[in-house]
C-alpha cells in the first residue's frame, strides 16, 4: 500500500489524525529529505504523545525519483509505505507524481490524504474574486522561457499562484513591475508559522517596498487576473469552425485559441 501524506506547511498543529496514524503505521517512509521527516516525526512524537516506532528512511526526491522506481519491484509496496515532502501536499510542485504513476501502472493500491497546501491557503488569502486559479509553482530561473511563462501568467483571465524562493522574489517583483506595473499582488510570507506576513498591492508599489529590504522566508504569490482578458468574449474552436468565413481566415483564428498554427489549421481545413 502507498499513501501520500501531506505535512504542515510550518505549524504541527495542521497535522491530521489520518495522517499520524499513516505514519505511525508506516513500515517505510519514502521523503523529499530524511533529516527533515525524522525532525518531524520527532516534534510530532513529542507534541501528541506517539511512539511511532522503528521506520525506515528513504530518500526519494526529484533528482532520485526516477532511478528509485527502476530500482525497486511492486513487491516493494506489500509493506505500509508513505511517502512525504518537506512540506505540504506531495506531488505539488514537490515530487510525488511519479510515484502514482507507478501505483497505477502496476495495480498498487494507493491513497492520498487531504491536507496542508500552500498554494490554496494563499489563494483564499488573498481575498481576489477569482472563481478559478492556475497554478504555476516554480518559474524557471532566467532567460526566454522566464519571460514566456510570466507573461503569460500576466495573461490570463483567471487569479495565478507561483512560488518563489527569498533570494529571487525582488526580480519577480522588479520584473512585474516592468511588465504590468499596476497589476495588483498578493505575497504571503511563511504560511503558518510564526513570522507569517500579508502584502496586497500593485507590483510597481510592492517592488518599491521590498529593493531595500532583505528578503527571507518562503513565498507564494498570488497575481489577480487579466481583467481585460477577462471580459473579452471568447470563442471555442467549435464556435469559430461553425462561422461562414474563408479558410484562411478561421486559419488564423483557430490558431489563436489553440495549440496549432495556422499552418496546421488551415492543412487541417482543406484537407477534404
Amino acid at each position: 500500500m502507498l499513501r501520500l501524506v501531506p505535512t504542515p506547511l510550518g505549524n504541527l498543529e495542521d497535522i491530521t489524525l489520518r495522517a499520524l496514524e499513516a505514519l505511525r503505521s508506516a513500515d517505510v517512509i519514502l521523503c523529499e529529505d530524511t533529516r527533515v521527516t525524522k525532525q518531524l516525526l520527532s516534534l510530532l512524537s513529542e507534541r501528541h504523545h506517539i511512539d511511532f516506532g522503528h521506520k525506515t528512511f528513504i530518500a526519494v526526491h526529484e533528482h532520485n525519483q526516477k532511478a528509485f522506481l527502476h530500482k525497486i519491484t511492486p513487491e516493494f509496496f506489500a509493506q505500509e509505505v508513505v511517502y512525504v515532502s518537506d512540506a505540504g501536499m506531495p506531488g505539488i510542485s514537490d515530487p510525488g507524481a511519479e510515484l502514482v504513476r507507478y501505483a497505477q501502472e502496476h495495480g498498487i493500491a494507493y491513497e492520498v490524504l487531504p491536507g496542508p497546501s500552500a498554494a490554496v491557503t494563499a489563494f483564499v488569502a488573498s481575498g481576489f474574486e477569482c472563481v478559478r486559479f492556475a497554478f504555476y509553482g516554480f518559474l524557471p530561473h532566467k532567460g526566454a522561457q522566464r519571460q514566456r511563462e510570466l507573461k503569460k501568467a500576466l495573461a490570463e483571465d483567471k487569479c495565478v499562484v507561483l512560488y518563489e524562493s527569498p533570494h529571487r522574489l525582488l526580480k519577480l517583483l522588479e520584473e512585474l513591475s516592468d511588465l504590468a506595473p499596476k497589476r495588483t499582488l498578493f505575497l504571503a510570507k511563511e504560511l503558518t508559522k510564526r513570522y507569517e506576513e500579508f502584502f496586497k498591492d500593485s507590483a510597481a508599489n510592492l517592488y518599491e517596498r521590498f529593493r531595500n529590504v532583505t528578503i527571507k522566508g518562503e513565498w507564494v504569490v498570488v497575481i489577480d487576473k487579466n481583467e481585460a482578458q477577462a471580459s473579452t468574449l471568447t470563442l471555442s474552436v467549435d464556435d469559430i469552425l461553425r462561422l461562414p468565413l474563408p479558410k484562411k481566415e478561421l486559419a488564423k483564428m483557430l490558431a489563436q485559441v489553440s495549440d496549432k498554427s495556422v499552418k496546421e489549421w488551415y492543412a487541417i481545413l482543406t484537407k477534404d
